[in-house]
């Protein structure tokens, strides 16, 4: 056994021996250890900032693409956004205990479905150190256990965001193995989280690239959360109203490129094409966003690049969005299902049984109606944060939040029934 893998399973075992003692510690000394890891993290400021700066000079020696190192860098805003992330989680309703059913059947049994955690999750993902933070308030609050492995671009700076952490954990008196960070950037230890840690993990959660998610699906040998790409359509139907297609556009591509929510392909109505793509395609150009459309859209605006079959499902992460015009709300539909990841998709109408449509036939974890595809976000659902958007369909799908980390157990209460 390498030296690697031995140190995976002792994590498991930390792990799960913590797990009952998270799991019964009250909703109060969980608030208490999250409210005092907001405060380390903003106390810990300086020194997060100078480990983000050593990961970013790490990235750009190693020719990492810059729409990468947007998600890794932080500055004064972003900790304070952190922090005030872990607080809110921290006012979060405890969903612990929460009774989410019940009823008497006629022999006089009392049944209840009520919440209780998961147990011990083992969370991958790369490149974003905001996860860190977010990940452990987000499974304190649901009173779950958590094995956290950052990619290598951002140790530095995950490490430095767990030590406010653990912080925050001891100053409550909960047990510092509730959150553990993998310190290695050896590839072995996700390898090692795959196996399951001889049966300390319950479920995996990946939050990354394409790559990663495909490894984790195919060779974890205990249940995933899906987090597939973010293959984002914005619609237009032909009853768009001009100024709100330009700017819900605008911002769903480019408030931020980097993200999962950002919209990376257009779809346009054949029948208000003439109308709204020309609008919009200027106000997409002026703000720096490279445009690749097909034939059609092309000739409306020639200053587009010719689109490739490559262009359609393809998350760019980057100021270039994919342009297609399409004949009616059946072919966008249609080209959603085919080329789109079941992430995030909007339609912009003025009709309102065209947008009811929309909502009802495109089948993925969030749809919109008349506003940007970069809502896809916990904080912005009022969930406090998030771990990632689900698009499995089960157990739990769209922003994972603290409630969304729960599952159940039935209590039975009765008065000496027995079974015929």
């Amino acid at each position: 056994m390498s030296n690697v893998q031995a140190t995976m399973l002792e994590r498991g075992r930390r792990a799960r021996a913590a797990a009952d003692a998270v799991r019964l510690a009250p909703a109060g000394v969980r608030s208490a250890a999250l409210t005092a890891m907001a405060a380390a993290l903003r106390a810990r400021a300086d020194a997060i900032l100078e480990a983000n700066a050593r990961d970013i000079d790490r990235a750009r020696t190693n020719g990492i693409a810059e729409a990468q190192i947007d998600r890794l860098a932080l500055d004064p805003a972003r900790i304070e956004a952190m922090a005030a992330a872990v607080d809110e989680v921290s006012a979060f309703p405890d969903p612990l205990g929460v009774e989410t059913a019940r009823w008497t059947r006629p022999n006089g049994l009392d049944f209840a479905r009520v919440r209780t955690p998961i147990g011990v999750l083992a969370i991958i993902y790369e490149s974003r150190p905001n996860v860190t933070a977010d990940a452990a308030a987000l499974c304190i609050r649901s009173g779950n256990v958590a094995i956290l492995r950052c990619g290598s671009d951002c140790l530095d700076s995950s490490l430095a965001i767990h030590a406010a952490v653990i912080e925050g954990l001891a100053a409550a008196g909960l047990r510092e193995d509730a959150v553990q960070l993998v310190d290695t950037p050896d590839r072995a230890a996700v390898g090692a989280l795959l196996t399951g840690l001889e049966g300390a993990i319950d479920l995996l959660i990946p939050r990354g690239g394409k790559s990663l998610v495909a490894r984790v699906q195919a060779e974890a040998r205990v249940p995933v959360l899906g987090h597939l790409e973010g293959i984002n359509h914005t619609y237009l139907h032909a009853s768009a109203e001009v100024g709100m297609a330009r700017d819900v556009v605008v911002n769903a591509k480019m408030r931020r490129v980097s993200v999962c929510g950002s919209t990376e392909t257009l779809l346009v109505d054949r029948a208000g094409a003439d109308r709204l793509l020309p609008p919009v395609a200027k106000a997409l150009i002026a703000a720096g966003c490279e445009l690749r459309g097909d034939a059609e859209a092309k000739a409306l605006v020639p200053a587009m690049r010719a689109a490739t079959d490559d262009d359609w499902g393809h998350e760019f992460l980057a100021p270039v969005l994919a342009v297609k015009i399409v004949d009616g709300l059946d072919a966008a539909v249609e080209h959603i299902r085919d080329h789109g990841s079941g992430h995030t998709d909007a339609i912009v109408a003025a009709d309102e049984t065209a947008a009811a449509d929309f909502l009802n036939r495109v089948d993925s974890a969030i749809v919109l109606w008349n506003a940007s595809t970069q809502f896809a976000d916990g904080g912005e659902f009022g969930f406090g944060g998030e771990i990632g958007i689900s698009t499995s369909r089960l157990h739990a799908r769209g922003p994972v939040g603290a409630e969304q980390l729960t599952s159940y157990k039935y209590v039975v209460r009765g008065s000496g029934q027995t079974r015929p």
